[in-house]
């Protein structure tokens, strides 16, 4: 029996894309308002996104029947939203900083993703994640870059240097997607979760925005608080 229209690929895509879209529509307001209005919006809701992603790391990992794995991941959510206080709670550029890093990460998961899907090419790293190449990474380094760059209006730092701000943490970014699906592939799961209709779950949805805050905040670190706009 021939396929219907609707079980083509073509349209299993756009099903996909528009899966996507929609919970990103609705996710992307709430997170921009907690940013934007500060306490005590954004540390609820990063106290939320800490629960779920501490319950979705303890599934992923078998719980306490791993504890070593237990105690990396714990660890490395709780580095991450330290960083995030640490970086949104700035009294002089938290909110600029942070919507900056929100932007860098959705550019490079945005164009990515349809990077990757126009153009195809070589895997990035196909033993961990066989969908990603270096055509989506390019793509994502590229509207990263521009989205950074944009920032020049509210930042004294030139353009040059806000853009190749922007492409070094999409590469940050890509490499805290593909940890967490190398977590995935060694424990035998597709998503960390259920919870977000066509990303999965929290973990799926933050793995590059973890890595970031954690990359930002070492960079801080090492330049005694400075961020890219000093």
């Amino acid at each position: 029996m021939a396929p219907s229209p609707a079980d083509a690929p073509g349209a299993s895509r756009f099903r996909d894309v528009a899966v996507r879209a929609l919970s990103a529509a609705i996710i992307a307001p709430l997170a921009l308002a907690a940013v934007w209005f500060g306490f005590p919006w954004f540390d609820l809701l990063v106290a939320l996104a800490t629960v779920l992603m501490v319950a979705e790391w303890h599934r992923m990992v078998g719980g306490l029947r791993r504890p070593g794995w237990l105690a990396l991941g714990f660890a490395y959510v709780f580095l991450a939203v330290l960083a995030a206080f640490w970086i949104r709670h700035d009294a002089q550029a938290g909110r600029l900083t942070f919507l900056w890093v929100l932007a860098v990460v959705w550019a490079t998961d945005i164009f990515a993703f349809f990077a990757g899907r126009q153009f195809g090419g070589r895997k990035l790293a196909p033993a961990i994640s066989p969908s990603k190449t270096w055509s989506g990474l390019a793509g994502g380094m590229g509207a990263a870059a521009l989205a950074s760059a944009i920032f020049t209006a509210w930042s004294p730092a030139g353009w040059l240097a806000l853009a190749l701000w922007g492409a070094l943490f999409a590469v940050v970014a890509q490499i805290g997607d593909l940890a967490e699906s190398a977590m995935k592939r060694r424990f035998g799961l597709k998503d960390s979760g259920h919870l977000i209709p066509g990303h999965g779950g929290i973990l799926d949805r933050v793995d590059g925005l973890l890595a970031v805050l954690l990359g930002l905040a070492t960079v801080r670190l090492a330049g005694g608080g400075a961020t890219p706009w000093n």
